[in-house]
């Protein structure tokens, strides 16, 4: 496997460095929102260059996409649906796949939700949590709902993915278990032994909770308990704390 790029995503995706050959991986994206317009055009040069590689070098090219696409009313969060992008970042990543897809090149491209792991970037979401949490007030978006997948299921699904030759695709990776962030912020208090002042911010929040019908269908052996989310955060906690 060919990977492109150098964090969070790349380096734990280096264990299938020598498997899957004819893929490249692409893991180099625009890593949250509310990130300038370079961002933005950085990753959409990167798909041009990543799919004209790929092309010349008759490669697959694997696009790590988002599940944040998903919120809008009345959206399930399925693969076959049409979607209206809620954000800025959606909107940004659906751009992107239309690109791929149109460009002739063969891929397959995986709309991820939350991926959570060590080695992470400190402002995304269960980090910053544990941060508010241990200094004594803790931000809660009204309603919000995530879906987390520890990395290391991430990179087993990925694999197995691949290993059966899924392509020209699009597919939601994530754990099918979208949790209420109130409650995982209590969770978090209780593995640390800490509780924090909550300040419940906002209208009702976006919820991005994609179905895993399309990944269940073709990974069968792929299944989350209910509560996952709560194993995902105690090893995260055991691995980084």
């Amino acid at each position: 496997m060919e990977i492109i790029g150098s964090g969070f995503m790349a380096r734990h995706l280096r264990p299938l460095h020598d498997a899957h050959p004819q893929y490249t991986v692409l893991a180099a994206g625009v890593p949250r929102q509310q990130l300038p317009d370079s961002e933005h055009e950085r990753e959409a040069r990167l798909v041009r260059d990543a799919v004209e590689h790929c092309r010349r070098q008759d490669r697959r090219l694997v696009f790590f996409s988002t599940a944040s696409m998903y919120g809008s009313p009345g959206c399930r969060g399925r693969e076959d649906a049409p979607v209206v992008p809620s954000n800025r970042y959606g909107r940004h990543k659906l751009d992107l796949e239309s690109a791929i897809r149109g460009s002739g090149v063969r891929h397959l491209i995986l709309r991820l939700g939350y991926v959570l792991g060590p080695h992470g970037p400190d402002f995304r979401l269960i980090p910053s949590m544990i941060r508010q949490i241990r200094a004594g007030r803790v931000r809660i978006y009204r309603g919000a709902r995530r879906d987390i997948l520890h990395v290391s299921d991430f990179v087993a699904i990925l694999d197995r993915l691949l290993s059966a030759k899924i392509s020209e695709e699009v597919v939601n990776v994530a754990s099918g278990d979208c949790a209420d962030v109130a409650g995982m912020v209590a969770h978090i208090e209780r593995c640390l032994g800490v509780t924090a002042e909550h300040l419940v911010v906002g209208e009702e929040h976006t919820s991005h909770c994609p179905s895993t019908e399309k990944l269940r269908t073709l990974l069968p052996e792929v299944a989350f308990e209910p509560g996952y989310h709560r194993r995902a955060i105690e090893r995260y906690l055991a691995e980084t704390e």
